[in-house]
Formats: C-alpha cells, sequence, structure tokens
C-alpha cells in the first residue's frame, strides 16, 4: 500500500509541476521581455505585471502543490525512488506540454531524450 501511495505522490507531483511550468511560461510571455522592460520601464514594473497575472499566481499555486506532494512522497518513499522518477517523469510531461499546449517546436533529439527518459523511469519502477 505504502507504494501506492508513494507513486501516487510521484504522479501528483509531475502533474502539478507540468501544470505549473506551463501556466508560468504562459505568464512570463504575457509579461513581456524581462530585460527590455527592465531597461525601459524598471523592475517595479515588472513586479507589478507579473503578480498581477492569473497565470503567474495559479503557476506559483500549481508548483506549491507539486511541493507538498513532494514532501508525501518523501514520507512514504525512499528519496532514490522519488527524486529522480518526479524529475523524470516532469521532464517528459514538459515536453508533451510544450509541443501540445505552448506549441513549441520540440526536436526529435528532445523525443529521444524523453524515451530515454521513460526507460530509465521503468527501471525505478521494477
Amino acid at each position: 500500500m505504502k507504494t501506492l501511495y508513494t507513486w501516487g505522490a510521484i504522479l501528483a507531483i509531475t502533474l502539478a509541476s507540468v501544470v505549473g511550468d506551463v501556466l508560468l511560461s504562459c505568464a512570463m510571455k504575457q509579461v513581456g521581455d524581462v530585460q527590455a522592460l527592465w531597461k525601459e520601464l524598471g523592475i517595479l514594473v515588472i513586479i507589478r505585471r507579473t503578480l498581477a497575472n492569473l497565470n503567474f499566481l495559479l503557476g506559483i499555486t500549481a508548483m506549491a502543490l507539486a511541493f507538498f506532494s513532494l514532501l508525501f512522497a518523501l514520507s512514504w518513499g525512499d528519496v532514490s525512488l522519488v527524486g529522480p522518477a518526479a524529475a523524470s517523469l516532469t521532464f517528459i510531461g514538459n515536453a508533451f506540454a510544450a509541443k501540445f499546449f505552448l506549441h513549441e517546436k520540440v526536436d526529435r533529439r528532445r523525443w529521444i531524450a524523453a524515451v530515454l527518459v521513460a526507460g530509465g523511469v521503468a527501471l525505478l519502477a521494477g
């Protein structure tokens, strides 16, 4: 039963991290080029625009959920499993999210890396 809880928490970490990464990416694209804004308008404008962005706030919430899921996972499982599995599955999830939700170009090399990472997760699970 403990193993089921551990993998459930790893899944929660992965989903919350991917959602958080996508939302934060959307938010920062809406805010604009931080370097140009800093030079033109100053850091306070960047902070105000960022904190007023709903995607940013939702992304931070999702990342907090991922963090607390990590705490639960570590209370049930070994860090040698939880850390690599969560990071690897997040890498794979981010590749899919970048392609299908953010419409980014994910090249063949990244897909191959995702497949190899998935193989590593399968070895961890076994």
